[in-house]
């Protein structure tokens, strides 16, 4: 177990070697074994050495995870809902001995802490998954939300910290929860409300937590929530922009802005906990409980997930030092401008989503929805249509007339002449992207996710990306959406030709080669093809010639804005 027990949140210091400290262990470190961390996993090591996972001082040992994972309490009792374990891979994890030190270092080799070992285990992720999620989880939820590797294994075992991971942006705002707590005492506050948000906030955002503080006689925390690899992401710069605008539509002291390395787990109730936990750790006494279920609904109809982290948090606030407040309805009175919270009914609109779809369509965002300063950086990101990059991305099985499409696409949107234009067709990105993968499931999702990563940075620069690989799982293709529509337009074309067409035209002799047992893991024989449930388009290729596929594509484009024919 690694945690203090004669502390509180508020004076307990950061796990920061001192200067001396620190030059012995730099010194022994050449002796040590390394392991360079994720963007995700630099944002535990960050909360765990700054102690806004107070009380870990480390990361768990196999006792601790075993018991959060049944009563979601430590060993001493302390109340803790997930765990926080450092995730690496089979062969790294198998050298390892209890007792040994382990460099921590970011992707640049920079050391970062030094792990004492204590435990090291392969988890059961079917157990791991019913235990946060309930008897119908699906391993799949945890990989996708929270462990980046297929088969991990964990390791445990007290930190000693060299240095916080590096940030070079919004300095002025990145206290840790010992100086922040330190701030709200020396200016005497003694209620605060964290405000965790993934989205701007907007005027009636503005109305909701001015009447609630009043209600409280407390002041507010905003903590933007940011993705971990922030340095690739507009919607941080923007975010944080947005609500330092925000934050001055108030007066004096009563609300502060701080970023912390928090990543979304997106794990239920569990998470929430945690959140409330974190918001503690930084000093605050209450936490606002969004419901982000929906985009508009009416007020009566809360999502069942909102209720259920709502009172778990509820049933739990005297456990964890932190009282929960519910999202509250505004109405918006249409004589005066001014907004009330509404417990009559009609209809709780996030505004956030109808202002961007505003800007998008060139329109103009009335006052009443948000401020001037807030539109003016939302502008910077959020352009027209007309203006966005936007990927097409063909997918289906080898033989389909992805390829063939890709190329029509290709050359008739550099006829139109207004984007530059990139193709990154299967066969070329194998070649000279991803030439040392091989064809497992893992380095498939690999290479698409690779293939993701530069339509997404064309994207984000105003470019067009034809993308044609078979991307044959669900996995995969939903990560490089996530990744694309972050930054413009993502057109998923499903090229659904049939399997028996594809194995006639065999250009490269490949399925022959499949049913003959020279190759394996042919996607569509040996190995399968999982069709994407709700893509933008789905195109036969025995149906319609190559020139007319692509006049269906662009008249999409057309009708989405992207384009003009």
């Amino acid at each position: 177990m690694f945690y203090s027990d004669n502390s509180t949140p508020s004076t307990v210091k950061n796990l920061l070697a001192d200067s001396k400290r620190g030059e012995q262990l730099k010194a022994e470190a050449t002796e040590f074994k390394s392991v360079s961390l994720t963007p995700r996993q630099l944002c535990d090591l960050e909360m765990l050495l700054s102690r806004a996972y107070y009380p870990l001082t480390g990361y768990m040992c196999r006792e601790d995870y075993d018991s959060v994972l049944e009563s979601m309490r430590l060993t001493d009792g302390t109340m803790w809902p997930l765990p926080i374990c450092l995730e690496v891979e089979e062969g790294f994890a198998k050298s390892l001995n209890r007792g040994e030190r382990v460099a921590v270092r970011d992707a640049e080799g920079f050391m970062l802490a030094v792990l004492t070992v204590g435990d090291v285990w392969q988890p059961d992720r079917a157990r791991e998954a019913a235990a946060i999620w309930g008897d119908d989880a699906h391993t799949e939820d945890l990989s996708v939300c929270q462990c980046e590797l297929e088969h991990p294994w964990y390791v445990g075992g007290a930190l000693e910290g060299l240095a916080f991971p590096q940030h070079y942006d919004f300095l002025d705002i990145r206290l840790t929860p010992e100086e922040l707590s330190a701030s709200f005492e020396q200016k005497g506050l003694k209620k605060v409300i964290g405000v965790q948000a993934g989205r701007p906030l907007h005027q009636a955002d503005r109305a909701m937590l001015k009447e609630i503080a009043a209600e409280e006689n407390a002041s507010l925390l905003l903590l933007p929530l940011m993705p971990p690899s922030m340095y690739s992401s507009i919607d941080h710069f923007t975010l944080v922009r947005c609500f330092k605008e925000f934050m001055g539509t108030f007066q004096g002291d009563t609300v502060a802005l701080n970023l912390i390395p928090w990543f979304e787990r997106k794990m239920g109730p569990r998470d929430a906990l945690l959140r409330a936990i974190v918001n503690r750790n930084y000093g605050c006494t209450h936490i606002l409980v969004w419901d982000s279920d929906t985009r508009q609904r009416k007020h009566e109809t809360l999502s069942a997930e909102f209720q259920t982290e709502l009172g778990w948090l509820s049933e739990q606030q005297d456990v964890i030092g932190i009282k929960p407040i519910a999202e509250r309805c505004m109405a918006l009175n249409e004589d005066n401008g001014a907004y009330r919270s509404t417990h009559e009914g009609g209809f709780c609109i996030n505004d956030h989503h109808a202002i961007v779809d505003l800007l998008v369509r060139e329109k103009t965002v009335p006052d009443w929805m948000s401020f001037p300063g807030i539109i003016k950086e939302l502008k910077k990101k959020y352009k027209p249509r007309s203006k966005q990059g936007f990927t097409l991305f063909f997918t289906g099985l080898s033989g389909a007339g992805k390829s063939t499409m890709a190329k029509v696409l290709y050359v008739k949107l550099l006829e139109m002449n207004s984007r530059p234009v990139t193709l990154l067709d299967g066969d070329y990105v194998r070649s000279n992207l991803s030439s040392e993968l091989n064809f497992s499931k893992a380095h498939r999702n690999l290479n698409v996710t690779r293939i993701g990563f530069v339509a997404s940075e064309i994207v984000k620069n105003g470019g067009v990306a034809v993308c044609a690989p078979i991307a044959p799982y669900p996995e995969s293709r939903r990560i490089v959406r996530g990744a694309i529509e972050e930054h413009g337009g993502f057109i998923e074309i499903h090229v659904s030709t049939p399997l028996e067409i594809c194995e006639q035209r065999d250009r490269k002799g490949i399925y022959a080669k499949a049913r003959a047992g020279i190759i394996k893991g042919l996607t569509g024989v040996d190995d399968p093809y999982i069709e994407p449930e709700n893509p933008e388009l789905r195109i036969d290729t025995t149906k319609l010639t190559p020139n007319e596929a692509a006049q269906v594509i662009l008249q999409l484009l057309s009708e989405k804005g992207f384009v003009s024919l």
